[in-house]
């Protein structure tokens, strides 16, 4: 994206955040982003790809184009995260095929409309906001839901690879959040503990109350972890001398992967590469447990590139 347009994203993302913080207060129903304003803001590369669109249950869905990135963190890197064995090392993958990803996580009344339950009643740590993230929500209920919604719109919904999520995470950049390699502007762009937890707001917040991503990506930082659809082990180290094509992770595994990290979570824990363990005995918070999908393009959607 050129200087120019982001600086006038950012500034547009800034006041257009700032109006639904004062509708949220005011009470107003309709707290985020519209189909049109998101269509409009896409990057070149997506408007080539695709179209945004909204689905029967009010998901809004963007064009993700294929390519390739850097997956990980490298072991050289400057900053020492404490985190970064699950991280390492820093491969190429390719993305080779474009598709479609939520803007943003699936909210309590998108996931209701689905599995006609409410996961998150009477649970701490939440509060009841149809705009708000589902949380207490099993990878086996986030799998059900793909399914219900495939069969319901005759469409393949699925949750994300890993290596799909930190792709569109990153959307074109190398550095520790998607917007840079200092924390100092997180709390511009993600719910987490500084401006959540620490500030009494201990709960998932509305979406679109941030600035997205390059992609129209919101939350990707912060708010609440999401499924991935890969089971979690160490990345090999046969991996960096080869361009890994779209990976799905581990055949054989009890443990998944969540990305993106939550409102409780600190900065190192919400970075682009950051694996969390989904599963294990000593990391089980479901009040962090949502989710966003992706929708497998049609053939048709695919804008060629010639």
């Amino acid at each position: 994206m050129a200087p120019l347009r982001r600086n006038i994203l950012q500034h547009t993302c800034g006041i257009v955040s700032l109006c639904f913080a004062v509708s949220l207060l005011a009470g107003c129903s309709r707290t985020s982003p519209s189909l049109g304003f998101i269509a409009s803001s896409l990057a070149l590369e997506q408007t080539e790809t695709g179209q945004a669109f909204e689905n029967s249950i009010g998901l809004i869905f963007v064009p993700i184009p294929s390519g390739e990135f850097q997956m990980g963190t490298s072991s050289e890197t400057k900053v020492k995260w404490s985190n970064i064995k699950d991280e390492s090392p820093l491969h190429r993958v390719r993305i080779s095929t474009p598709f479609f990803m939520s803007v943003s996580e699936v909210t309590q009344k998108q996931y209701t409309m689905v599995m006609d339950e409410k996961p998150w009643l009477d649970e701490p740590l939440t509060k009841k906001i149809p705009s708000t993230p589902a949380t207490y929500v099993s990878l086996r209920k986030a799998t059900e839901f793909c399914k219900r919604l495939s069969k319901k719109e005759d469409r393949v919904y699925r949750l994300p690879t890993e290596a799909e999520w930190e792709y569109a995470c990153r959307s074109g950049t190398l550095t520790a959040f998607h917007f840079g390699n200092k924390p100092f502007k997180l709390g511009e762009y993600a719910w987490y503990f500084n401006n959540a937890y620490k500030a009494n707001e201990q709960y998932p917040h509305p979406w679109g109350l941030k600035k997205p991503n390059h992609w129209m990506l919101y939350d990707m930082h912060g708010n609440v972890c999401e499924w991935c659809s890969d089971k979690y082990d160490l990345y090999p180290t046969t991996l960096i001398k080869k361009v890994t094509i779209d990976p799905k992770g581990p055949e054989k595994g009890r443990l998944h992967v969540w990305r993106g990290g939550g409102f409780s979570s600190n900065s190192q824990d919400v970075r682009s590469a950051t694996r969390h363990i989904a599963g294990g005995s000593h990391y089980r918070p479901e009040y962090l447990a949502g989710f966003r999908v992706v929708c497998e393009m049609k053939e048709q959607n695919i804008k060629s590139s010639d």
